[in-house]
């Protein structure tokens, strides 16, 4: 990965920006205590921290979603305090997060301009002329996309390009991108990083939020770290190893975010056979053992997510089979599949893998309901204590079980669901992008969970875009390439390059 060097532009002279000890309370909890960093124009800076490490509340203070309850932020050298987003937006500051916002059944030049359409007499919307200029916009960023093109479809990394082409309409001066690659190839974060590299030049200030160290690396010039709502410190990154970030995000030393590991899987759990989803995927074959972890990688698109909604019956399959302990599942049955021991960690662990305005320990337990209710009516201390052993296993971080389960970090949150589905024993787990958008600490713990519970004997399955995941935690890793088998490894002979031929297509060797 590659991004032109481009010196921050004033990085000796005056800080666009500065936060000093900002705090925040929610209630009794103190989500930042001593927030925080300063900003040059010219630069791209990262703000590193694990889940809950009070990132999101600073974000939050500086877009003006919430008000601090202490500190200082002056920008360009005069105290500023944000009463509403508006008045962020005003002062030149924008968020790009995660997951964009856009009105999908509007244009994309509509989505740039909306509140601010340049007006014709009789107050008509100039349209040619919103055209033009979300036209030109895009030339300054160095992309191709089509100001007419209707929002809805848009890829991801299409929706963030238009959110930043709205920054840069009114003139932004500090672009916050909260962690914009997570949902990314790796062909998208490159462009992206083409369009940070032409921010800076223009003397845009970037923060650039991210649990990615190596993308950190390759796009930063200095990093500020936070641990429990406070500031750590600020460096070079030429003055820092990833060692030394992680250490100081988690307190701790992470020996080995995979662990080290050599199983001896047992019998089939888990036969796939010639499964097919026309126009999705086609003929694919495969069997996971009792204690092993089977990676299924490939490009975004691959049919990765869309194989595994099909064996636990969310999607019904046109062909083939699937098979656990020998007997054959019902086709586009999710609840066949939980009762023969199947569990499912969805990719978005928001949308579909939580109730967001549901309590914490609820969530926990709503696929054992059945198990937890009697005469029809489920016993709350049932639930209260499944929650709490759970909680203690996954060593989840919250405040009260009743509060709702959207309080709770991004890695938090995938423990609750992690929660939900081992509270019923499973003998197969599918997980999808189990560590997507949680940091380093608590990546390392599901990781030492998933060896666990693959040495008490439970198949897993796991869907992951990361390769130095798929690498260091699967003992067998199959690649998909546009809906088939392009490509079956051994650890021992697993290596980045061969996974990504065979991800393009380029091999077809190996599989079964």
């Amino acid at each position: 990965m590659t991004v032109p060097s481009v010196a921050p532009a004033s990085s000796t002279g005056e800080p666009v920006l500065v936060v000093e000890s900002a705090t925040k309370y929610f209630g009794p909890v103190k989500a930042l205590v001593n927030g925080s960093i300063t900003l040059f124009a010219g630069e791209a800076h990262a703000l590193l921290g694990e889940n809950g490490a009070g990132k999101s509340t600073l974000v939050k203070i500086l877009a003006g979603v919430h008000g601090a309850d202490g500190g200082h932020v002056t920008l360009d050298g005069q105290p500023v305090r944000f009463s509403s987003p508006i008045d962020a937006r005003e002062a030149g500051v924008a968020v790009i997060y995660q997951e964009p916002t856009l009105f999908p059944d509007l244009s994309v030049a509509e989505n740039i301009f909306m509140g601010r359409h340049p007006l014709r007499s009789g107050r008509r919307i100039d349209r040619s002329e919103m055209v033009e200029r979300a036209r030109q916009v895009f030339a300054r960023l160095g992309v191709h996309l089509s100001p007419h093109r209707v929002a809805r479809g848009l890829s991801v990394a299409d929706q963030q390009i238009v959110e930043i082409a709205k920054a840069i309409s009114f003139n932004a001066k500090i672009i916050i991108m909260d962690e914009p690659t997570a949902a990314l190839s790796d062909v998208e974060v490159q462009r992206l990083f083409d369009v940070v590299a032409t921010l800076r030049k223009e003397g845009a200030a970037i923060m650039f939020i991210s649990h990615r160290l190596e993308e950190v690396f390759a796009m930063c010039q200095r990093v500020t770290i936070m641990r429990d709502g406070a500031f750590v410190r600020t460096a070079p990154i030429e003055d820092l190893t990833i060692d030394e970030v992680i250490y100081a995000m988690v307190g701790r030393d992470i020996v080995s975010l995979y662990g080290e590991h050599a199983r001896t899987p047992g019998l089939n759990v888990l036969e796939v056979e010639h499964l097919t989803r026309e126009g999705v995927f086609t003929d694919i074959s495969f069997n996971v053992r009792a204690g092993e972890i089977v990676g299924l990688a490939g490009l975004v698109g691959a049919g990765r997510t869309e194989v595994a909604r099909g064996i636990f019956g969310i999607d019904r399959v046109d062909a083939g089979r699937v098979r656990l302990l020998g007997q054959t599942l019902k086709s586009g049955s999710p609840l066949a599949a939980m009762r023969a021991g199947i569990g499912f960690v969805p990719e978005d662990r928001r949308q579909q893998g939580l109730v967001m305005e549901m309590a914490i320990d609820r969530n926990a337990s709503l696929a054992s309901i059945h198990e937890l209710s009697r005469f029809g009516l489920i016993r709350r201390s049932s639930e209260r204590r499944l929650a709490t052993e759970w909680a203690a296993r996954l060593h989840l971080k919250y405040g009260r079980f009743a509060n709702p389960v959207k309080t709770l970090s991004g890695g938090n949150q995938q423990k609750v669901v992690l929660a939900k589905w081992l509270a019923r024993k499973p003998r197969l787990l599918i997980i999808d992008e189990p560590t997507r958008g949680i940091d380093i600490g608590t990546k390392a713990e599901v990781h030492r969970l998933l060896g666990e519970l693959v040495e008490q004997g439970v198949a897993i399955l796991m869907i992951s875009s990361e390769m130095p995941e798929v690498l260091g935690v699967a003992d067998r890793i199959l690649v998909l390439h546009e809906g088939r088998l392009s490509g079956e490894f051994t650890r021992e002979e697993a290596d980045e390059e061969s996974i990504m031929r065979a991800a393009a297509g380029q091999v077809k060797a190996g599989v079964s």
